[in-house]
């Protein structure tokens, strides 16, 4: 089957830096920044940054580019049983998307409500019972609440409109969903940073608090966001990178993408700081006070100051539209790529019509997601989305690592990459993928995994059936179906089998 190819090197760059700079960007960032401690987080964020995102990203492109396969194949070319780690990738962005479309669903919402300031002085109660409709905990569904419900149907219908034609109509997407959100970051900042108040706002996103390093919850949190935004661990970029030539430059659209990614996330950082100064300013009250944690920054507090920004309702709505269709267009484009991930994986397997395969890809995520449509569904994203970034994306990252650094050989992959790319990498990279990254990573998912079992109380204080539901349980669902996928023979296989069977 003859396989897609981004139309040229700008597609997917920007396909990738789409993917990369997405929710995790805007909504995510700020509010890890805020919750560890303002400007000490970036420490660890840019330890994270260089010991193991520019590592990783680069193993990801290189893997899918030698082999022209998604995930599963890419790494089962390695060896066989190998192909389980791409599965389990694979599956972590499927268990990641069908979550994100709830909180795209949300955005739509809010783009809705934005004509009319829907929110008004009462961001939360707007959030919590007219959006989320949200019911007592995860037990009680409470059954659908139908803004969301739209809204994640509106999701899938865009991402299907978005895929169909592969890379083709990707390429002509991200044009318009990386390019735009950038120019609406820059607006969002310059009319923060003219707020009165802004720069106490800045102080905080910046200044450093040195004893906040000796936390370990700071340091997973920022390998967990590094993994989270540059989609590592989801074998996505291994997708992308799968439809370029073999002879295409690796190092340099990797070092791209992670420094458009940081750009981004700092930009964002800037406009959200620079309002919540203005608007501890105007209540008269310290930051840490007017800054909720959680997705209430993005949905409660945000709105809450576009609704005290000078000008009245018709600068409210404004102010309202770019900063939710910035979150909807950096959102959109990591949205895709997580199902493409899929996508490729599925095409590579069954070597069926691609078109056909993304249909229904989309067709089960859309039905798996109704959950986070339900009254429960802030709950469920809560509990799943702990679960996957504190442990199915470090460990993807981590076996990752083990495959190649202990079972294929950095160097050898060095070797592809370094003649074929605009800078050359050294042996420090061998280092990372073989020792360093593997190591760390080790350390965060064994600490985390400490704290879950051996600490007082369970995370978030659900109960443990709940935990296990969206958690253990689906970790090991995860395990099970990858091994399940990974044992099935491909098409391609078996027909090539039958061929030499009638020789």
């Amino acid at each position: 089957m003859k396989r897609d190819r981004w139309g040229n090197r700008a597609a997917f760059i920007l396909a990738a830096v789409g993917s990369a700079a997405g929710l995790g960007n805007a909504w995510r960032f700020p509010y890890i920044v805020y919750k560890y401690g303002g400007g000490a987080f970036l420490i660890p964020y840019f330890v994270a940054l260089l010991t193991a995102g520019i590592p990783l990203l680069i193993m990801e492109f290189s893997l899918g580019q030698k082999y022209q396969l998604g995930a599963p194949e890419a790494l089962g070319k390695i060896r066989k049983k190998f192909s389980i780690i791409g599965w389990w990738t694979t599956l972590t962005a499927f268990f990641i998307v069908i979550y994100y479309a709830g909180v795209m669903a949300w955005i739509w919402d809010y783009i809705w409500g934005s004509f009319t300031v829907a929110w008004g002085n009462d961001a939360g109660g707007y959030f919590y019972n007219n959006v989320l409709q949200l019911s007592s905990g995860p037990g009680e569904l409470g059954g659908f609440s139908i803004p969301v419900l739209i809204g994640v149907i509106i999701t899938w219908i865009a991402i299907y409109l978005i895929l169909r034609k592969g890379t083709e109509s990707v390429g002509k997407v991200v044009w318009v969903t990386v390019t735009l959100p950038i120019a609406l970051l820059i607006i969002l900042m310059l009319r923060a940073v003219t707020l009165p108040g802004a720069v106490q706002g800045l102080n905080y996103y910046l200044q450093p608090d040195f004893s906040k390093l000796l936390d370990p919850q700071v340091w997973i949190a920022a390998y967990s966001q590094i993994f989270f935004t540059l989609s590592i661990g989801m074998g996505i970029m291994i997708a992308y990178a799968s439809y370029m030539p073999k002879d295409s430059d690796i190092v340099n659209n990797a070092l791209i993408t992670v420094f458009a990614n940081s750009g981004v996330s700092f930009l964002a950082g800037f406009g959200i700081f620079g309002t919540l100064g203005y608007m501890a300013q105007t209540q008269g009250v310290p930051i840490s006070e007017v800054a909720a944690s959680g997705v209430g920054l993005a949905f409660v507090v945000y709105p809450n100051a576009i609704n005290m920004l000078p000008g009245g309702p018709i600068v409210a709505t404004i102010f309202g539209l770019i900063f939710f269709l910035t979150l909807l267009t950096l959102g959109i484009d990591s949205a895709f790529s997580l199902v493409e991930a899929n996508v490729t994986a599925f095409t590579d397997k069954l070597q069926l019509n691609k078109r056909k395969i993304t249909l229904w890809t989309i067709i089960v995520m859309a039905l798996f997601s109704l959950i986070f449509a339900s009254k429960a569904g802030l709950y469920w994203l809560d509990i799943v989305d702990y679960y996957m970034n504190n442990y199915a994306l470090l460990l993807g990252g981590l076996l990752e690592c083990i495959a190649i650094g202990w079972f294929f050989s950095p160097t050898k992959l060095r070797d592809y990459f370094n003649p074929i790319s605009e800078y050359q990498v050294g042996p420090w990279w061998d280092f990372m993928v073989k020792i360093l990254t593997p190591a760390v990573l080790l350390y965060l998912v064994a600490s985390k995994f400490y704290v879950n079992t051996f600490g007082k109380e369970p995370y978030g204080g659900y109960d443990n059936i709940y935990q296990w539901l969206g958690g253990w349980g689906l970790l090991i669902v995860m395990l099970i179906i990858s091994v399940v996928f990974a044992n099935i023979r491909s098409r391609e296989i078996d027909s090539l089998n039958a061929e030499t069977s009638n020789y």
